[in-house]
């Protein structure tokens, strides 16, 4: 009776040790991305006087309790012509079957390029990381639109690392480089990441994320650098950037709180 007491509760052990590993077992890395293209939205124009379509501007993606988006403000900073129906909204889906939401320019971070957007009907949202900065050489991903919609919405994801965590502004070789936008950013440096993958202009506001939980942990920029720290370059480099999502969560909170 002893011994096959002692066989049950090693038996019990085997399958509980199973079941733990089977939950901690890292998630694919196509299902993550799965997972993170439901979040991931296109950010348009929708003014059907002028275009037979939405115009694309970029990238955004769903947080919170789905009815918001962060994007990259310059993204959402042009005028609407308040003489015509013209309004911003999101696009959801995937090739020509496409969910189309108005959205409302909620709160603006200009100093970080980020915009929060109000939906006027809930998507499902991507889950933040918490506030701390990762280290370079941790790996990321980043889904988004780099070519629009041309050819229809059609989701595309890069992979790299974080290859430094760098000033979003540096000093200028002489007072001829300088600029108002530069002057007024070195004055209040603020750390971002550069990155060893590939982002295009399209992708600006495109979730950045780890590959491996999906956690967003920055928001890819194309414009903040390229008018601040690059501007001292005579040749540009086309590095990547992101913002890191700690202004995320400081966005939300100031616009919600």
């Amino acid at each position: 009776m002893k011994n096959l007491f002692c066989r049950a509760f090693l038996l019990l052990i085997i399958f509980s040790t199973g079941l733990i590993a089977e939950q901690n077992k890292p998630t694919d890395f196509t299902t993550i991305v799965k997972i993170v293209s439901e979040g991931t939205v296109a950010i348009a124009i929708d003014a059907p006087i002028k275009h037979s379509s939405p115009r694309v501007l970029g990238t955004g993606f769903v947080v919170a309790d789905g009815l918001f988006a962060v994007t990259n403000y310059h993204v959402v900073s042009e005028d609407l012509d308040p003489t015509i129906v013209e309004n911003y909204v999101v696009l959801s889906g995937e090739g020509s079957v496409v969910k189309k939401i108005k959205v409302e320019v909620l709160k603006i971070d200009p100093k970080h390029d980020l915009a929060l957007l109000k939906l006027d009907s809930q998507l499902k949202p991507l889950e933040l990381g918490n506030e701390e900065l990762i280290l370079p050489g941790s790996e990321i991903a980043l889904t988004g639109f780099p070519i629009g919609a041309i050819l229809g919405l059609y989701p595309a994801t890069h992979r790299g690392y974080i290859s430094a965590i760098t000033p979003d502004a540096i000093p200028a070789m002489n007072s001829n480089q300088l600029t108002l936008t530069m002057m007024n950013r070195l004055k209040s440096v603020s750390l971002i990441y550069q990155l060893d993958a590939t982002a295009y202009p399209g992708n600006s506001g495109s979730p950045m994320y780890d590959p491996k939980s999906g956690e967003v942990v920055g928001v890819i920029n194309k414009v903040l650098v390229k008018d601040t720290k690059e501007s001292a370059l005579s040749s540009p480099t086309g590095i990547s950037y992101a913002i890191p999502v700690k202004y995320v969560h400081k966005l939300i909170s100031d616009a919600t709180n």
